[in-house]
């Protein structure tokens, strides 16, 4: 290979990887935004009246709604994204989250429009929702896609700092507009900058995504006419396993971020205590994890996802716990390095892996329907549920917080009992996702299709690949899936 081609190659991660990473950054920004306003505004503005638990439990609901519907963007993008590509999807996100959040920001509040001002809020996060659905499986099949053979899970954890960046920007866009207005300013007019500030973000990205082409596995599959008419259906009759195993991986590692992210915001406030020390520290571990990310999914490509990722899952377990108890204890001088120490081990561990795994599990011919339809369905059970469930076990446990931290480690479990069925490609068998894995005498359903030969590979010295790439990972991962 040429000096030219290969720089050519790395330019093209360069910017695969720029553009999944930087997209996703104001996708979270502006999704993370809706959750910290839950929590500080949006139980006021738009939930008067009731009790300040009535009307955090209101708040989250809607909160909640946003990603309920989350697994429907999933399908959405996932059956166009199958079909036409990731890039385009990728676009059409950007710009639904960017418009929604806008919509948020001039949106009147209860006192203003009544009932109509809590109509439009679920609406406006209804579509975040359906945005969010749409963006993380372009994003991350745009990294992993891109990727040399052995280092998916690095470059697919950029995917994954977008998120900790997004999280960095809407916490310190908050933490700057609280601190340069008054308790009344901010109430009133505050709240609404960092909302509308996300049309500027959504411009920058945009530029950056539109120069960013899809991977070439994926447009062999299409020049070749081997693109699904219908992915989804074929996922769920043809490859149904990795959609619960990845939803299944999602539970523990959702289900911290957003109760340490957005829940415990709350309940520190409910008891009366200074909540800023929880957003600092949240400031603090997301600016670690533009590099802690990275560092796990690195690690998952030299000892494997599974055994990486379990051992976030182990300290997920115990982490409510320990949180809970530190809080109660009255200690919030150690709140700060418990939160970082939380998110950048435990959490970080599962996250920055968690796109390659994700993508390891489906062949490129329904790869994009199965990452999202897996990652959204165990974010709504995972995620968007948690706060709203840990306010009613606040109240079932008569106002302690130890059903809340039992509820973590049922999802910690649960994420540790998926991770066992996951497929896990790693050494010899972690090849290049374009170029065919040798079959194991005993897989009869790649042994036939890996005589036939990759479409456009005449000449190139390419071995036979699975049915024109439609199932790659099938033998890539035979061994590890029995």
């Amino acid at each position: 290979m040429s000096t030219a081609t290969v720089q050519q190659a790395r330019r093209t991660r360069l910017r695969a990887v720029s553009g999944s990473f930087i997209g996703t950054t104001i996708e979270w920004y502006d999704f993370y935004l809706y959750g910290l306003a839950a929590a500080l505004v949006f139980n006021v503005q738009f939930f008067p009246g009731s009790s300040p638990l009535a009307g955090s439990i209101a708040s989250f609901a809607t909160l909640a709604v946003g990603v309920v519907v989350r697994p429907l963007g999933g399908i959405l993008a996932g059956h166009f994204g199958d079909r036409v590509g990731r890039k385009s999807l990728l676009v059409i996100s950007l710009v639904l989250m960017g418009l929604a959040s806008v919509g948020i920001g001039l949106l009147p509040t209860f006192d203003q429009v009544g009932w109509w001002a809590v109509a439009g809020l679920v609406v406006l996060r209804c579509l975040q929702g359906l945005s969010a659905g749409m963006e993380w499986g372009g994003a991350a099949l745009t990294a992993v896609e891109h990727a040399p053979a052995g280092r998916r899970g690095f470059f697919g954890s950029f995917t994954q700092v977008g998120s900790s960046a997004g999280m960095l920007l809407a916490t310190g866009a908050f933490a700057a507009t609280t601190s340069l207005t008054t308790e009344e300013q901010f109430a009133a007019v505050g709240w609404r900058i960092p909302f509308l500030a996300s049309a500027v973000l959504v411009v920058v990205g945009l530029f950056i995504r539109l120069g960013v082409e899809d991977a070439e596995e994926f447009r062999r599959l299409r020049e070749s006419d081997g693109v699904s008419s219908a992915p989804v259906v074929e996922l769920l009759r043809h490859h149904t396993r990795p959609v619960p195993v990845t939803a299944g991986l999602r539970l523990g590692q959702n289900g911290l971020y957003y109760l340490v992210t957005t829940y415990l915001v709350s309940y520190l406030v409910l008891k009366g205590l200074d909540s800023a020390v929880l957003l600092q520290a949240t400031m603090v571990a997301s600016a670690i994890g533009l590099i802690s990310t990275p560092f796990w999914g690195a690690l998952s490509d030299r000892y494997g996802r599974r055994r990486v990722s379990q051992f976030g899952y182990a300290l997920t377990a115990v982490a409510g716990w320990v949180l809970f108890f530190v809080v109660e204890a009255g200690t919030l001088s150690l709140l700060p390095l418990v939160v970082v120490l939380v998110i950048n081990i435990a959490h970080d561990s599962v996250y920055g892996p968690q796109a390659a795994w994700f993508a390891e599990q489906f062949p490129v011919k329904v790869r994009y329907s199965g990452v999202n339809l897996g990652y959204q369905l165990g974010t709504v059970v995972g995620g968007g549920f948690a706060p709203f469930i840990a306010s009613l076990l606040f109240r079932a446990g008569g106002g302690t917080p130890w059903l809340i931290a039992g509820y973590l480690t049922l999802l910690a479990v649960l994420s540790l009992v998926a991770s066992a069925f996951a497929r896990d490609p790693r050494g010899a068998d972690d090849v290049d996702l374009l170029r065919p894995a040798v079959a194991a005498p005993d897989a009869a359903e790649g042994s036939e299709a890996s005589e036939r030969s990759v479409p456009g590979s005449a000449g190139r010295g390419t071995a036979a690949a699975p049915d024109a790439l439609t199932d790659p990972t099938d033998t890539l991962v035979i061994q590890e899936a029995r």
